[in-house]
C-alpha cells in the first residue's frame, strides 16, 4: 500500500472528527465564553497562572504527547500496520479526544480540581481515596517506564555504515564498538536537553513576568532549539544508563517544586517547536515518499505477531493497551486537571486545547506508524524493539525509521533524520517526567489528608512527597527493563482513562446531561484492561517478577472498588431528581 493513502485517510477522518463530533460534545457540555476561569479567578502565580492560549496549548501538547505516541505505536507495529492505524484513529477521535476535552472542561468548571478531587464530588470519599491510590500507582509506572526509555536512548549509538557515512566523516563524534565506528546519536540529544533546560527560566521570565510578545519569544525559543542541537553535535554528553537515570531523577525532584513558569511551562514551550517541526517533517516526508511510490514494508496484518514478542501477547487485549497515547491515555487527564485547567483563560479554548491537542497527537502517531512501516526493514525493527536478548530501544528504532522515510521522500541524508528523530522524543520524555512527578506530589499530599486527621508538616512538604515519588520511580526503573514495564503501564494508563470517563459521566449525570458518549468507550476500556491485568499477572508470576505482580494485583482491587462505587452512585442518582449545579455561574 502506498504510504500516502495512510496519511490522507487519517487526515480526512481527523478533520471530520474535530469539525462535527467535538462540536456535538461542546453543545452537550454547554461551554460558555463569558465564564470566569479559575486561572483568572484564583491566579496565585504558582499553579494558577492566566496564560496565553498558544503557550497553554504548547504546554498541554508537549506534556501529553511526550514519547507516548511514538513509543506505543513503535511497540505495537508487530501486529501489522493496519490494526495499529485503525485503533489510533478510532481511539483518537471517539475515545481519547473526548476524554481529554471533557476532563479539561470539567476541571475548569470545578475551579481547577484534579480528576481525583472530581471523583470525590461525583463518587464520594470512597471514590476519591480509591482514585488517588490508583493514580499514584499508575504514575509510578509511567515515570519508571519513561525513565528507563529515556536513559537508554540518551546512550544510543548508531553505526556510521547504517547512516551511509564514511569512517572519516566530520559530522558526528564517534566511538568504536565491536570493531565498528558508532556515532554518538544519544549524546546529541543529551546536550540538547541540558541546553534547553538551562534557557527555560529565561524564556519563562520573558513570557510570564515581563509579558513579552510571542512574536519575540517564539523565535527566541526556536533559536534556543537550534543552538542546543548545534552544541549537541559538537559536544555530545556521554553518560551510562544508570547515571542518566539518577541525573534525570534529580532534575525532576527540583522541577516538581518550583513555580510552573520557571521550568515546566517554558521547557514545554521551547521543546514543542522540535515536535511541531518533526510532525511537519513526517507529513512532508510521507507526501514525498507517496509521490515516489514508496510502499509500506511492514506487513499490513500480522495479527499473531505479538505472540512472538515477549512484551506483547494476543492482539486483544494487548494492542489496545500497548498503544495508549495517540488513541486514549489516562495520563492526559492528570495533565488536563493537574496543570492545564489552572492556566486556561477562556472556557471555549478547552475544546481547542483538549480535543484539538489530542487529535494532533493522533496525527503524530499516524506519522510514526507510516515511518516505521516504510522507513526501516521490518526484521531490523523487530530486532531493535523486540529483541530475543538484550535491551529494547524503541526510541532508536523510531529515529532510524524517520531517517529512512526522510531519505526516501526528501533525499535528506540519513544522519540528519536519525539525529532529529531522537531529538524529537528526548525533550518530551523529560517533560513527561517532571509533569508526572509534580502531579504525584499533589496526590501524595491528598493521600496523607485522607489517612491522617492532622498530617504532620513534614509529611505534607514538597521535598518529602517529591522525594518519595522519585525514589519509588528509581526502584522500579532499576529493577525492570523498559519492555517489562511498558505493558503494565499501558494497562494502568488505559484503565485510568476508563475510570476517568466513568467519573466524568457521574459528574454529567448529576447535571442531567447525556453520558452515553463517555460510558460506551469506558465500558470497552474497562473490559479490555481487566483482561490484560489478568494475563499480565500470570506472566509476572511465571517470571517471578513480584514487584510488578504486586502492582498488578493492587490495580485490579482498586479498579474493582472504583467500579463498584460508580455503579452504586449511578443507581442512586437514577432514583433521585436533578442535583444542584454547583458549577453554575456566580
Amino acid at each position: 500500500m502506498n504510504v500516502l493513502w495512510l496519511l490522507i485517510g487519517a487526515f480526512f477522518f481527523i478533520l471530520l472528527g474535530y469539525r462535527f463530533y467535538s462540536g456535538r460534545i461542546a453543545r452537550i457540555l454547554g461551554e460558555d465564553k463569558n465564564r470566569i476561569t479559575p486561572a483568572i479567578e484564583i491566579n496565585d502565580g504558582v499553579d494558577y497562572c492566566p496564560t496565553k492560549s498558544p503557550i497553554v496549548f504548547a504546554h498541554h501538547f508537549a506534556s501529553i504527547a511526550g514519547a507516548g505516541p511514538i513509543l506505543g505505536p513503535t511497540m505495537a507495529l508487530m501486529y501489522g500496520t493496519i490494526p495499529v492505524w485503525l485503533w489510533v484513529l478510532i481511539g483518537g477521535i471517539f475515545f481519547g479526544a473526548v476524554h481529554d476535552y471533557v476532563t479539561l472542561f470539567v476541571s475548569i468548571r470545578e475551579r481547577g480540581k484534579s480528576i481525583a478531587e472530581i471523583a470525590r464530588k461525583s463518587l464520594g470519599d470512597s471514590g476519591f481515596g480509591l482514585m488517588i491510590a490508583f493514580i499514584i500507582v499508575m504514575i509510578l509506572l509511567v515515570t519508571s517506564a519513561f525513565l528507563v526509555a529515556s536513559a537508554t536512548s540518551l546512550t544510543s549509538l548508531v553505526s556510521l555504515e547504517h547512516m551511509n557515512l564514511p569512517s572519516n566523516q566530520g559530522i558526528l563524534k564517534t566511538v568504536m564498538k565491536d570493531g565498528a565506528a558508532m556515532g554518538k546519536i544519544g549524546g546529541i540529544a543529551s546536550t540538547s536537553v541540558i541546553v534547553i533546560t538551562m534557557f527555560a527560566p529565561v524564556i519563562g521570565f520573558l513570557n510570564y513576568r515581563k509579558n513579552i510578545s510571542l512574536g519575540i519569544t517564539m523565535p527566541l525559543a526556536v533559536l534556543v532549539c537550534l543552538i542546543s542541537i548545534v552544541i549537541g553535535v559538537r559536544a555530545p554528553v556521554s553518560l551510562n544508563v544508570n547515571t542518566w537515570m539518577i541525573v534525570l531523577s534529580i532534575y525532576t525532584l527540583i522541577a516538581a517544586g518550583v513555580p510552573v513558569w520557571i521550568l515546566l511551562q517554558p521547557r514545554d514551550f521551547t521543546n514543542v517547536f522540535i515536535l511541531y517541526f518533526g510532525l511537519a517533517l513526517l507529513v512532508i516526508g510521507t507526501i514525498g515518499s507517496g509521490f515516489q511510490g514508496v510502499t509500506a514494508a511492514a506487513p499490513a496484518f500480522n495479527l499473531t505477531g505479538g505472540a512472538s514478542a515477549p512484551a506483547l501477547g494476543l492482539i486483544w487485549p494487548f494492542l489496545f493497551i500497548t498503544v495508549a497515547c495517540g488513541a486514549i491515555s489516562g495520563f492526559h487527564a492528570l495533565v488536563a486537571g493537574g496543570t492545564v485547567s489552572k492556566q486556561v483563560i477562556c472556557e471555549p479554548h478547552a475544546r481547542i486545547i483538549g480535543y484539538g491537542g489530542m487529535l494532533l497527537e493522533t496525527m503524530l502517531a499516524v506519522g510514526v506508524i507510516i515511518a516505521l512501516a516504510a522507513g526501516i526493514p521490518f526484521d531490523e525493527y523487530a530486532r531493535i524493539v523486540h529483541p530475543t536478548s538484550g535491551s529494547s530501544n524503541p526510541i532508536l528504532a523510531f529515529a532510524l525509521a524517520m531517517s529512512g522515510l526522510m531519505y526516501k521522500g526528501l533525499h535528506i541524508p540519513m544522519v540528519y533524520g536519525t539525529v532529529f528523530g531522537i531529538l524529537m522524543v528526548e525533550g518530551f520524555v523529560a517533560t513527561t517526567l517532571d509533569t508526572a512527578v509534580r502531579i504525584n506530589r499533589y496526590l501524595f499530599e491528598e493521600l496523607w489528608s485522607i489517612i491522617f486527621k492532622k498530617p504532620p508538616a513534614w509529611i505534607k512538604s514538597y521535598l518529602f512527597n517529591s522525594g518519595l515519588s522519585v525514589a519509588l520511580m528509581l526502584v522500579l526503573a532499576f529493577t525492570n527493563a523498559f519492555n517489562a514495564i511498558w505493558p503494565i503501564f499501558g494497562t494502568a494508563n488505559q484503565l485510568l482513562a476508563a475510570l476517568t470517563l466513568v467519573t466524568l459521566a457521574a459528574w454529567l449525570m448529576a447535571k442531567r446531561k447525556k453520558t452515553g458518549f463517555l460510558l460506551l468507550p469506558a465500558f470497552f476500556m474497562i473490559v479490555t484492561t481487566i483482561f490484560a491485568l489478568v494475563f499480565l499477572a500470570q506472566r509476572y508470576l511465571a517470571r517471578d517478577n513480584y514487584i510488578l505482580l504486586t502492582a498488578d494485583i493492587i490495580m485490579i482491587f482498586l479498579a474493582a472498588g472504583l467500579i463498584g462505587v460508580a455503579i452504586k452512585t449511578f443507581m442512586k442518582k437514577e432514583k433521585t431528581g436533578p442535583a444542584v449545579d454547583s458549577s453554575a455561574p456566580r
